[in-house]
């Protein structure tokens, strides 16, 4: 059932501590700054997904402009008439009650077209400084499930599973045997599969492969579109850092283009 024009300003007045009508305003800028920094067909299809009440906020925007998240808080704080300090739990606030109104091919298709600053927030990531290995002892592979689905925002653990297979089969391709091997020692057995397929058919020697051929490959897998093989892909790369520890994901990463890092959630200090 679509979400209420109430429901999504209920959302935003409990998560930034603010009456109705300042609710409505800070909705009604955000989406209005949206709509600039994305394609006008990204925008049109935002609109659909919500309530009707807002949908204008959306049209005529003349994006994208790649203007950075500073800049992003910059025209809300301005529109909306914010203090410095509010405007970031304010837009948080928006990104919360998106969440709740957009399908998950829609999310993902929205956070493809964000910078990583504004990316993060909007998938309610926590900062790299946050994403430690478990105090309590190892990950074990419910928890690793439990983790990728609600990243991904993905419903079922079945779906989660098959993200998880999938991305770890096409990294295990991609990197060398020996780095599998790490992976293998810090994961769940529950986990070792796909990244022995993938260990299979990639060798013993790390690929060249861009970024983007790594996405399609997980898009292959999966079934699913680009831009969902990429939320998925950063829910997966978020969360072998917490199991696998930040040392090894450093290690992983060192086998890869620098753009390989884009995938990876960072202290994300503009709207936190």
């Amino acid at each position: 059932m679509a979400l209420s024009y109430m429901d999504f300003l209920a959302t935003i007045q409990r998560d930034a501590d603010i009456g109705r009508d300042a609710a409505e305003r800070v909705a009604r800028t955000t989406l209005t700054t949206l709509a600039q920094r994305i394609s006008p067909g990204e925008a049109r299809d935002v609109a659909e997904q919500l309530p009707e009440e807002l949908r204008s906020s959306l049209r005529d925007g003349g994006g994208p402009q790649p203007f950075s998240a500073d800049e992003f808080l910059r025209r809300v704080q301005s529109r909306a008439q914010l203090a410095p300090d509010a405007v970031r739990r304010h837009v948080r606030a928006v990104f919360a009650a998106l969440r709740q109104a957009l399908s998950h091919d829609e999310l993902a298709d929205l956070a493809s077209e964000l910078p990583r600053e504004l990316e993060a927030p909007l998938l309610d990531e926590p900062a790299l400084a946050d994403l430690e290995a478990p105090p309590d002892g190892p990950m074990t592979a419910q928890e690793f499930i439990d983790r990728v689905a609600r990243r991904a925002a993905i419903d079922h653990e079945a779906a989660g599973r098959l993200v998880i297979e999938a991305v770890l089969q096409t990294l295990a391709f991609k990197i060398s045997g020996g780095e599998v091997e790490d992976l293998l020692e810090r994961l769940p057995a529950e986990l070792h599969p796909p990244l022995q397929h993938g260990r299979v058919e990639g060798g013993e020697s790390a690929r060249l492969m861009p970024l983007k051929q790594f996405l399609i490959a997980v898009a292959e897998r999966e079934g699913v579109t680009r831009a969902q093989a990429r939320l998925h892909t950063r829910a997966v790369f978020a969360t072998l850092r917490e199991a696998a520890g930040a040392k090894e994901m450093d290690d992983i990463l060192s086998q890869m283009p620098q753009e390989y890092r884009s995938l990876l959630p960072r202290p994300v200090s503009p709207v936190a």
